[in-house]
């Protein structure tokens, strides 16, 4: 299990005549903040020189794009000799700023810098981002991959193995997973993954109800080792019907879904939502081929995204990014993604509990009642409904169930050296491994 402390503010013996980039307590004092609290949390340098600043707190309606972000100043200060410059905020979404570069006097001199932002003439806010110049192009590859996907995690690691190999299989090279304080054994199963050859990086992104921000830092931070992105969670995949023709798994199944028009910078598949189709403990033969049943029509849609065609802001909802003038998208209905969203009781009532959700991170909060983020009619108690497991289940649909029994023959989650077997990787004892993340830090006050 990985734990990550929350951050320290505190004040600096160092403190200058300068202004600090967040008000810092009592002298002698240190406050310790809360993963919800108000904070610039990361930034990431662009190329060019510019900086996407990912804060909690000043935070527009999802979708809008405030061009120029009104009433927002970034904030740029040096750690050793409290220089400071302040200059106008570019774009504003959600909670993510794009900054123009610090002016050359600060970069020129080869210091830390570190980046906040300041709201309506307010205070600035407490901040645990740096802007690093070595940042831009920090995720080059020896060679792009053509197909990446990124989804955001946490609790997840039972499902991991059979999500990483199935997309792995059919042309994922490399997977970006943005931990949302999982307490599980989250990391042993990455390490097994690894081990096998698997392109796989976590991410550590604590800061709750901030799922699109984390999408944002995805897109950003791997455009120069990806070129198309599918962002997806670990209970959905990606499907075509046709692929049941196959007579083995294949990367050409997904390279295929990349589209020949060149203006086309975002596919969107659509999601079908399936039930828990009689079962009442998760299937041991895996999601995949354990759930058969689902709503009869698609409840929303999902996307694989060229990074280079996302617009400037980076802002997402989610389920789509923006696009740059000269980039539209286009649907694909050859090809679904199967979303095992209903499962067994079991598994299901773990989802009262989600960090990573945009609008209902707690489920017994009387909120948002009609958010497409609920079960519908659920409610607010995680009490089993009668009937629940033969919910939501209008049609039956066994492509995804006979194409993975045709090609993979067990995805067993329960079971998983059976399946590494099955694909003939090289099995070896992994020892414990960690994230790659610092384990704690604390909050630069000047």
């Amino acid at each position: 299990m990985q734990t990550l402390e929350a951050p320290m503010l505190v004040s600096s013996s160092s403190a200058t005549a300068a202004a600090p980039l967040a008000p810092a307590p009592a002298a002698g004092h240190r406050k310790m903040l809360n993963w919800n609290d108000t904070m610039v949390f990361d930034s990431a340098v662009l190329d060019g020189g510019d900086a996407l600043v990912f804060a909690k707190g000043p935070s527009c309606r999802q979708g809008v794009i405030r061009t120029p972000a009104a009433n927002v100043q970034c904030i740029y200060r040096g750690d050793t000799d409290g220089s400071e410059a302040s200059v106008p905020a570019i774009t504003s979404g959600q909670q993510v700023i794009r900054c123009p570069p610090p002016p050359p006097p600060l970069v020129s001199r080869n210091i830390d810098i570190h980046v906040t932002l300041a709201l309506n003439g307010e205070e600035p806010v407490p901040s645990l981002a740096t802007y690093d110049l070595h940042q831009a192009g920090l995720s080059v590859a020896p060679q792009r991959n053509l197909i990446c996907a990124c989804t955001m995690v946490r609790n997840v690691a039972k499902f991991l193995h059979e999500w990483v190999l199935y997309h792995s299989s059919i042309g994922v090279g490399q997977f970006f997973l943005y931990d949302n304080g999982s307490e599980d054994d989250l990391i042993d199963q990455v390490a097994r993954l690894r081990a096998t050859g698997i392109n796989i990086l976590t991410v550590s992104w604590p800061w709750t109800k901030t799922q699109e921000a984390g999408l944002s830092h995805c897109a950003a931070m791997h455009r120069n080792s990806c070129q198309w992105m599918a962002f997806i969670d670990v209970d959905e995949f990606i499907f075509s019907p046709d692929w049941i023709k196959f007579e083995k798994p294949s990367k050409s199944m997904l390279e295929a879904l990349v589209p020949v028009d060149p203006h086309v910078g975002q596919v969107y598949f659509p999601c079908y939502d399936f039930g828990p189709s009689g079962q009442t403990a998760h299937p041991r033969e895996g999601v995949c081929q354990g759930y058969t049943c689902r709503l009869d029509k698609p409840q929303r849609h999902k996307s694989l995204v060229l990074l280079d065609a996302v617009a400037d802001s980076f802002v997402n909802s989610v389920h789509h990014f923006s696009l740059k003038a000269g980039f539209h998208f286009a649907w694909n209905l050859l090809v679904h993604v199967n979303h095992y969203k209903y499962q067994a009781w079991v598994e299901f009532k773990s989802k009262f509990k989600r960090r990573v959700s945009t609008f209902v991170p707690d489920w017994s909060d009387p909120v948002n009642l009609q958010s497409r983020d609920r079960a519908p009619g659920l409610g607010v108690d995680p009490i089993e409904p009668v009937g629940w497991a033969d919910s939501f289940c209008e049609i039956k649909d066994e492509t995804m169930h006979e194409a993975s029994v045709r090609l993979f023959v067990c995805f067993c989650s329960v079971t998983p050296p059976v399946l590494l077997v099955r694909w003939a990787l090289v099995a070896r004892v992994a020892e414990y491994w960690y994230f790659e993340m610092q384990p704690s830090k604390e909050l630069q006050m000047g």
